[in-house]
């Protein structure tokens, strides 16, 4: 599928995820078989662009195109020039933030706060694509169903969307007061495919091959987005992508195989956040990667005793070295939903 000027591979897709989707994380899912990723969310407000966690999500360096930036923000002014600032920091894409359902993003009327103004989506959405055209910049959007339940607007806010120039629209099937919990649903993502011209990309509890191929056969939709089933479980973009190619699943990772992965993502994180803050944010990569192999319980929470890269990794190697590595992994439970 096109976004804009840009052909993705397949269309397999990476949620943008605070604190996940980072540079290490994205280039890790790229190379494992995802055909496009998203960034973390960036803020709108200029005030916080020189700070510390903004500049790191603003580092793309060594990232293949295209790169996708997520601005959020309630102020269309502020929002066009956002998406103008990241343009010229490396952004070949610009997402729309408009489906986070976290208190402190809705609280300050951004996220999918912004599904009960319909106006004011309106004009954020005016006031992007009109700062990114002439920079030949194609600007899409990810939301939410609607506010609750009682008031789904996804089908009205795609028109609008569709109507002012979005390039391409990404759908998780839950509302807003649904946060997380119980079950996406895909019938308001297939009447909004229905509706539109634009590519739509379905996303929500897409966590394996045949949930992948069924959402996308039940919606219709152009491409899928996981998230939270790819943490800790990056591969998961190849077994998609294999299985909608060719109807066949790919074996699971052996040991050796999520070692060397597991490694070089922590090799690349600790690099790109440095000693203090890359072992303590490393800490959640090797819990997804490792909670749900059958001996790891009890070994686990000493990992977040420790406070130098290089003994986290001493430890994880004497972990691997339980383990032939030939051996495929056996995870004990599922992955959390996407």
């Amino acid at each position: 599928m096109f976004i804009g000027p840009w052909s993705l591979p397949n269309p397999v897709f990476v949620a943008p995820m605070a604190g996940v989707t980072d540079r290490p994380y994205r280039k890790l899912c790229k190379m494992l078989g995802a055909g496009y990723a998203v960034s973390e969310m960036a803020a709108s407000n200029p005030k916080l662009w020189d700070s510390v966690k903004t500049s790191r999500r603003l580092d793309h360096e060594g990232e293949i195109d295209p790169i996708a930036v997520q601005i959020a923000g309630s102020d269309p002014n502020m929002m066009a020039e956002a998406a103008v600032f990241n343009i010229n920091k490396g952004a070949r894409i610009i997402d729309i933030n408009m489906g986070c359902p976290v208190k402190k993003v809705c609280n300050v009327a951004s996220g999918s706060a912004l599904l009960r103004d319909e106006d004011r989506i309106a004009r954020i959405l005016d006031a992007v694509v009109t700062a990114c055209r002439p920079m030949n910049v194609p600007v899409t959007l990810k939301t939410r169903t609607g506010w609750d339940r009682a008031s789904r607007n996804a089908v009205r806010v795609g028109r609008l969307a569709q109507d002012i120039g979005i390039a391409a629209l990404t759908l998780h099937g839950r509302t807003r007061c649904d946060m997380y919990l119980g079950q996406a649903e895909y019938d308001t993502i297939r009447d909004v495919k229905q509706a539109l011209t634009i590519p739509v990309i379905a996303n929500g509890d897409i966590d394996s091959p045949d949930k992948a191929k069924y959402v996308l056969e039940y919606t219709g939709a152009d491409a899928i987005m996981v998230g939270r089933a790819a943490q800790g479980r990056p591969w998961i973009f190849r077994e998609i992508s294999h299985y909608l190619m060719t109807g066949q699943y790919l074996p699971p990772p052996t040991y050796g195989e999520l070692r060397d992965c597991l490694l070089d993502h922590l090799e690349d994180h600790y690099r790109f956040y440095g000693e203090y803050t890359g072992v303590r944010s490393a800490r959640k990569h090797i819990g997804w990667y490792l909670s749900t192999m059958p001996d790891s319980a009890d070994w686990l929470p000493g990992i977040n005793e420790i406070g130098n890269t290089r003994d986290q990794t001493l430890a994880l190697q004497r972990w691997f070295d339980r383990h032939p590595p030939n051996e495929p992994i056996k995870a004990q439970t599922a992955q959390a939903q996407a």
